[in-house]
């Protein structure tokens, strides 16, 4: 019997534990940056940049962040809104009232909302489950009343802040190709980290936490140190899409900007997209994105307009049945999905 390398097991320790182990794969990721890099910017227009692909890059980061915590620790968390909230008006802060390179403010943005993600993630340690979703819906409502606060916003009177000009290693990011290139830069960057740190011993901790904490406890892993790590690193990564959401696509701050329901759609995009999966956070932002755009445009092509209410009626619908189906029969997502579709691709040409 020949054994083929078309599963997800290889043959060495090194093509198993490779990023991308396939070469189809790898030719596929490479295409897709180069779309992403060259072609995207030439064809797609301002508007298409800055309404659809802007959001959606924003939004892949922030599920990349809830992800690690969620689908890779088991640690439920309802406070992603609140999260990237703390991230924006962080940097805001201290755009404002320091003259620190932007770089360095958005890295410090990320920190801090680290540390915020650690202080709500105590309760964790004790709790979970029902009880820890129910605590972090308790920090989402909590962070918003407080970033409303007048010395968080400049003591405006509106509480309305305008974004200021960013500004990278002497590249002023002000057109919408700029803004778009930068999101994107800043996705792939932290995709790649993320994906390494998933193949880590710290991602293995996580998972072994996930599967059965206690028996992770039993062969030496700390739930404390590990569960408050998920939080830090999650945290981490929301926090600087709170503020590539502030900075780049809003162009202003507002704590209301970052309410519950942004925290539901970012959770909505890690179930439909798949649970412990990066690929399947990038590909949940996309649909939850798209699926509004494709309810006004296509009802309209074929001769059935739909009013607004009733376009955000089907499209909670749509969500809905779309996460008990994936919660019931796959919780891996359309992540899984794709994975299985491209091993039965690899498998036809040679089936024994």
């Amino acid at each position: 019997m020949i054994y083929r390398e078309s599963g997800q097991f290889k043959k060495t320790y090194e093509a198993d534990q490779a990023i991308l182990p396939l070469r189809t794969d790898q030719i596929f990721m490479v295409g897709v940056l180069l779309v992403a890099f060259l072609v995207i910017p030439m064809v797609a227009s301002n508007y298409v940049m800055n309404a659809l692909l802007l959001p959606f890059l924003i939004y892949a980061l922030a599920a990349i962040g809830l992800n690690l915590l969620v689908g890779y620790c088991g640690q439920i968390s309802l406070g992603t809104g609140g999260f990237m909230a703390v991230g924006a008006f962080a940097a805001w802060n201290l755009a404002t009232r320091t003259e620190l390179p932007m770089p360095v403010i958005f890295l410090l943005a990320g920190l801090i909302t680290a540390g915020t993600g650690v202080l709500f993630g105590l309760p964790a340690l004790r709790i979970k489950g029902f009880y820890l979703a129910v605590t972090t819906l308790a920090a989402q409502f909590f962070l918003i009343w407080l970033l409303q606060r007048p010395w968080f916003n400049n003591y405006s009177p509106t509480g309305v802040i305008s974004a200021p000009t960013v500004d990278m290693f002497g590249w002023t990011v002000d057109s919408v190709t700029d803004r778009y290139y930068l999101a994107l830069i800043i996705l792939v960057i932290m995709a790649l980290i993320a994906k390494n740190i998933v193949r880590s011993s710290t991602g293995r901790k996580w998972m072994a936490i996930r599967d059965m904490d206690v028996a992770a406890e039993i062969i030496g892993i700390r739930p404390m140190a590990t569960k408050l790590k998920a939080f830090a690193v999650s945290s981490f990564f929301i926090g600087i899409a709170g503020v590539l959401w502030g900075f780049l696509y809003l162009g202003q701050l507002e704590a209301e900007a970052f309410n519950i329901y942004v925290s539901f759609d970012v959770l909505f995009m890690i179930i439909i997209g798949g649970l412990g999966s990066i690929l399947g956070s990038i590909i949940g932002a996309a649909f939850v994105v798209l699926v509004p755009i494709f309810l006004n445009v296509v009802p309209s092509a074929i001769g059935l307009p739909l009013g607004t209410a009733m376009i955000s009626y089907v499209e909670i619908f749509i969500f809905g049945v779309l996460i008990i189906f994936f919660l019931i029969v796959e919780p891996h997502g359309i992540a899984r999905l794709w994975s299985i579709v491209k091993q039965k691709l690899r498998l036809w040409p040679f089936p024994y």
